[in-house]
């Protein structure tokens, strides 16, 4: 990766632009104010403030790596997820083939700081974006991006705008196989599948090099439609290798994985066949980076394979109390736009005051307006204005978008570096 790229990021002034940071700090360097070691609690951070764990993240990375590398799978981590080059770097540090990515901005935020593989887990038919990224794949020859293609029509409107922008390589694509009918994107048929690769074959432009799909989107998911739609893809790439449309590649990819089921896919591409060339069975789970206190804690495989060790959630909302209306009824200064809210609700965990932290007993979320936490208290919650409540919460992906600097903070409260987002 780009390590000047991400040097110049520790040079960007600390200003209004980024929330919760002591304002104190302001003019400062990120790597000024990283150097300074404050401490989240008492160095002059306002709440609302968004913390990562820097033990957690570093055992959540470390994890994934272990777990891919036993599984024989090659991992580019979707990058969605945090949009964090500097995580980004630490994700491929720990032996990532490159990263997963969704849509062109991503893409481009990926190459400003260097990343030379990318995996783009969604169809591309936009001409701009194809017109840049061909530009890309010319200046730079150890660039390498592999998107998705699921239908004929689409494969034209690449073609041609590939084409227009007078593209010398070929731009790899895998075909998408969809999760089942009425699902989300992907081809539905074998017969579609063939006439999508037969496309992709009449191009000067596109160069077929695997198939891929996202079975976290199987109808009704459980173990069995998981794996049986899994063993479909298997059976499409050995199909397609087995007509002979991967000859003249080095190697062939099939790519799954998002963060509900990587042990349904560690398990099933243990049953790939021996192809013509060797397969990049290529995982993309990106949630894993931060891990949650909801959604992902209850859908994890590790809760299937506790052998293979788990996760740790890696975020903390800190907010404060502002008003208690009622001995029910609390309100704490965090709301929709600081904390992820589209598939659970914040959970409060642990209570601050003066220094020492307690179980937050008693103390529930019951709503987030914009700018607020509604909190619902029992006789147990000890609980009074300006007391620091932190927050468990659920869905990485609609964390990390809603803070541009976030602090990487010790156990202790000591905040050793600063994780810029580009959402």
């Amino acid at each position: 990766m780009g390590n000047e790229a991400l040097a110049r990021l520790a040079e960007e002034r600390v200003d209004h632009r980024f929330k919760g940071l002591p304002p104190d700090a302001d003019g400062l360097s990120v790597a000024e104010l990283a150097a300074q070691r404050r401490n989240l609690f008492t160095g002059g951070f306002t709440t609302p403030v968004l913390a990562l764990s820097a033990e957690r993240l570093e055992h959540n990375l470390a994890l994934m790596e272990t777990y891919a590398a036993r599984h024989g799978l090659a991992f580019a981590p979707h990058g969605k997820t945090s949009m964090a080059p500097a995580l980004f770097q630490r994700q491929i540090e720990r032996g990532a083939w490159g990263i997963t990515l969704a849509v062109p901005h991503q893409v481009r935020v990926a190459r400003a700081f260097g990343v030379e593989r990318i995996f783009l887990a969604n169809e591309l038919v936009d001409a701009a974006a194809l017109r840049w990224i061909a530009g890309e794949l010319a200046a730079d020859p150890h660039f390498r991006l592999v998107c998705y293609v699921d239908s004929v029509s689409g494969v034209r409107l690449m073609d041609a705008a590939l084409r227009d922008a007078g593209a010398g390589r070929p731009l790899d694509v895998a075909v998408e196989l969809a999760a089942g009918e009425g699902a989300r994107t992907g081809v539905r048929t074998d017969e579609e599948c063939a006439a999508v690769a037969d496309a992709v074959a009449a191009t000067g432009t596109l160069r077929l090099v695997g198939v891929a799909g996202y079975e976290g989107e199987v109808p009704r998911a459980d173990p069995e439609r998981v794996r049986a739609w899994l063993r479909r893809l298997v059976a499409l790439a050995a199909g397609f290798d087995k007509a002979g449309r991967f000859a003249g590649l080095d190697e062939i990819v099939v790519s799954a994985g998002g963060s509900a089921w990587f042990d349904a896919v560690a398990d099933v591409f243990t049953e790939i066949p021996e192809l013509s060339v060797p397969v990049l069975k290529l995982l993309r789970s990106g949630a894993y980076v931060s891990h949650d206190d909801g959604h992902y804690r209850r859908l994890t495989p590790f809760n299937r394979v506790p052998g293979e060790g788990a996760l740790e959630p890696a975020f903390r909302l800190w907010t404060q109390v502002v008003s208690r209306p009622s001995p029910g009824q609390a309100f704490a200064n965090a709301g929709k736009r600081d904390a992820a809210y589209d598939l659970d609700l914040p959970v409060a965990q642990v209570v601050r005051r003066d220094g020492a932290e307690r179980p937050a007993d008693g103390v529930t979320v019951t709503a987030l307006s914009d700018q607020h936490a509604w909190l619902e208290t029992t006789g147990e919650a000890d609980l009074e204005v300006g007391d620091w409540v932190g927050l468990g919460l659920s869905h990485p992906c609609t964390a990390f978008d809603k803070w541009q600097l976030i602090p990487l903070a010790e156990a202790d409260g000591t905040v050793v570096d600063y994780i810029r987002t580009f959402f």
